[in-house]
């Protein structure tokens, strides 16, 4: 029996990067983090009285991060992917407020503990994600905070029956053949928040993220009318019944003290 082990992009880091970000999938998902993040918590854009210590855990080529580091933070940018953080460094070369940690969240020492963790579009590649989860708890400070975000198994679902791939959903969203960009571990926003309620953290926000633009019928206007978009995601987006639909779901808990 192959045991299943948690995905690294050494083998298309280049190739991962682009699809993502290079779109305006990836583009609407940062922005509308980005938004979330800044307005929930106020101390993120507010570094001139105080520089939080962040860490990016699971960070890839370092989007976020660079954007954590604008606001003028102290950032740890963490990947599984060696080639991936190389594709950082290049990219983030004139940052001084930024440090680097190749390996898997489960390695990071958890002597350093962080304002802020961030792990965005993560626990989906994880083979255990739940432990992976109790590990970012230790990871941050007593008053922090913790972003996460995670590919929605049920937005997953509904949008699959929309698109017609009736076999696809009854087969329980197992494809014969790996698809290296298809997340191996979808989740239920119900059952993540779950498990993060069981943790010393107070859930104060809940998101989601791209609840409308994969579902566009004329998938043009996922570019001619981005902005209108975007701002529909954000007033609609943290409300019911919207936010289930995201194919991707956003929480930020606070660390009780």
């Amino acid at each position: 029996m192959k045991t299943e082990i948690d995905r690294s992009f050494d083998d298309i880091a280049k190739k991962f990067h682009s699809n993502i970000y290079g779109t305006t999938k990836g583009k609407l998902r940062q922005e509308v983090l980005m938004h979330h993040l800044t307005t929930t918590i106020p101390t993120l854009s507010d570094a001139g009285n105080r520089q939080l210590s962040i860490l990016d855990a699971g960070g890839g080529t370092g989007v976020m991060t660079q954007a954590m580091s604008e606001l003028g933070h102290r950032v740890m940018l963490n990947d599984i992917s060696g080639n991936s953080l190389d594709i950082a460094r290049k990219a983030l070369v004139n940052y001084s407020n930024i440090d680097y940690f190749a390996g898997p969240i489960q390695s990071i020492s958890v002597k350093e503990k962080y304002d802020l963790v961030i792990c965005h579009a993560v626990l989906e590649w994880l083979a255990s994600p739940f432990e992976v989860l109790a590990k970012l708890e230790g990871l941050v400070k007593n008053g922090g905070y913790l972003s996460l975000s995670f590919f929605n198994r049920d937005a997953q679902r509904f949008g699959n029956i929309l698109y017609g791939n009736f076999d696809y959903v009854e087969n329980k969203l197992t494809l014969p053949r790996v698809v290296k960009l298809s997340p191996r571990n979808p989740l239920s926003p119900e059952e993540v928040i779950y498990k993060v309620e069981e943790l010393p953290f107070n859930i104060i926000h809940k998101a989601g993220i791209r609840c409308f633009h994969d579902y566009l019928k004329e998938k043009g206007m996922q570019q001619s009318h981005f902005q209108q978009l975007k701002r529909l995601e954000i007033e609609l987006g943290t409300s019911h019944p919207y936010l289930w639909f995201g194919k991707y779901f956003h929480l930020i808990a606070k660390k009780e003290t």
